[in-house]
C-alpha cells in the first residue's frame, strides 16, 4: 500500500481541530493525516470529553462521529450550537449511519458537513477547509458590521457623556441591574461537573458597575440534587453556590 501524503497546508496558522471519535484506530488514521496537513489535533474518545474540550480550547473545527458513549454525536452537535462560546465553530460530522434520516438528524443538530463512512481523510481534509474558508468569510462580514456598530457606540457614548455632564448623574446609577430569564447572552448548556447530567436554567442576573461593563451570571440546579451553580459569562467559570 502506497503511504498517505497529505497536501500542505498555509504556514502562517495552524487550525486547530477536535477529533471526536470512539474507534482510537480510526481516530489515529485521521489525526496523522490531519497533523501531515500541518493541523493542530486534539481528540475525545466520547462526548462529554469532547463537550469540555471544546470549550476550553475554543477549536477551529470539530470532527465527530455520531455513535459516541455518553452524549452520542447527535446531542453533542445540539449542546455545542446552544452554547455562546462554540455556536459558531464549524462542525464536521463524520457517520456509518447511512439512512438519509440520520444524516438530515445531524443537519438539523447542527452539522454544517455530513459525511458517510468510509470517508478517506483527504476527503475529510478538503471539507474542513470548505467549512473553515466559509466560516473566515462570515467572520470577515461579521467584522466589518462590528466596526459600524463600535462607531454608533462611540457617537452614543459621547451624548450621554454631554448629557452627564449636564445633569451630574454618574452613569452607574443609570445602570439598570435586575434578575430575568432573558438574559443579552444566551446561557449556555451545561453539564453538572459532581453528576455529568445537563443542568437546569433558572434565571439570569444583570450587573456590573454601569450599562457598557454589565456583567451576567446565570444560574443552574442539578435535577440529581447536587445543588445550585453559578456560571459568570465573562470569565466561563462554573461554581455551586448552594
Amino acid at each position: 500500500m502506497r503511504p498517505i501524503i497529505a497536501p500542505p497546508a498555509p504556514r502562517d496558522h495552524r487550525v486547530l481541530a477536535l477529533l471526536v471519535e470512539s474507534d482510537s484506530d480510526t481516530r489515529r488514521m485521521y489525526a496523522e493525516y490531519l497533523k501531515l496537513a500541518a493541523c493542530e489535533v486534539d481528540e475525545a474518545g466520547d462526548g462529554r470529553e469532547a463537550l469540555a474540550k471544546a470549550i476550553s480550547r475554543q477549536p477551529d473545527v470539530i470532527v465527530t462521529e455520531t455513535r459516541l458513549p455518553g452524549i452520542d454525536g447527535f446531542e453533542l452537535c445540539g449542546l455545542l450550537r446552544r452554547d455562546s462560546s462554540t455556536q459558531t465553530i464549524p462542525i464536521v460530522v463524520v457517520t456509518a449511519e447511512v439512512f438519509p434520516s440520520d444524516v438530515q438528524r445531524a443537519e438539523q443538530a447542527g452539522a454544517d458537513v455530513v459525511l458517510v463512512k468510509p470517508c478517506l481523510p483527504e476527503q475529510l481534509l478538503g471539507e474542513m477547509r470548505r467549512v473553515l474558508q466559509h466560516s473566515s468569510e462570515l467572520r470577515a462580514r461579521g467584522s466589518a458590521v462590528r466596526e459600524k456598530i463600535a462607531g454608533q457606540i462611540l457617537r452614543s457614548d459621547a451624548l450621554i457623556r454631554r448629557s452627564h455632564n449636564t445633569t451630574r448623574q454618574p452613569l452607574s446609577r443609570l445602570h439598570d441591574r435586575h434578575d430575568t430569564t432573558s438574559p443579552p447572552v444566551p446561557p449556555p448548556a451545561l453539564i453538572c461537573p459532581q453528576c455529568d447530567q445537563l443542568l437546569a436554567y433558572q434565571r439570569s442576573h444583570i450587573g456590573g458597575v454601569s450599562a457598557r461593563h454589565a456583567e451576567q451570571w446565570d444560574y443552574y440546579e442539578c435535577p440529581a440534587g447536587c445543588g445550585v451553580f453559578q456560571y459568570r459569562e465573562r470569565t466561563r467559570k462554573l461554581r455551586r453556590v448552594s
